[in-house]
């Protein structure tokens, strides 16, 4: 079965589109900085396509080998909006975000360390709590000294 034009104009635009999706469209080329780190761009990238067509029916007779005539178009678009830098360095591994408000996900990685702390204090095993005095003697006579020592 011949392909019908509007699967042309569809496969066209599909494959334009997959050209242009690269994964270093989302994280981008890394740079390196002067003290060791490296610099990775993440951004965000959407895509939209539109395809259609209509084909004419002729009024007199002509074989069914000839199709209708057809007129159809396609097109699409790319957004790209950078969100974030990832800096991975000495210090180790950071998310820079490029807008102002708080994100969920740099909250939620960064209170990974204090969760896993409190969840080994929780679970970890329980120790009897230890006391301890400290007395601090000021102007002491003899008498003082021996029921300090007495009481220790």
């Amino acid at each position: 079965m011949a392909d019908h034009p509007i699967q042309g104009l569809m496969r066209t635009a599909m494959e334009n589109i997959k050209q242009m999706i690269d994964v270093n469209t989302i994280i981008g080329d890394p740079v390196e900085t002067p003290d060791g780190s490296v610099i990775l761009p993440i951004s965000k990238v959407g895509f939209g396509f539109a395809a259609g067509g209509s084909e004419f029916q002729y009024e007199h007779n002509h074989p069914a080998s000839i199709g209708y005539p057809f007129g159809g178009g396609s097109g699409g678009g790319v957004s790209i909006t950078p969100v974030a830098f990832l800096v991975v360095g000495k210090q180790g591994i950071r998310s820079i975000p490029l807008e102002n408000t708080t994100h969920l996900y740099d909250r939620i990685l960064d209170s990974v360390p204090q969760f896993v702390e409190k969840m080994q204090g929780v679970f970890g095993k329980k120790e009897e709590p230890t006391v301890s005095t400290t007395t601090v003697v000021t102007n002491m006579d003899d008498q003082d000294l021996e029921d300090l020592i007495e009481r220790s």
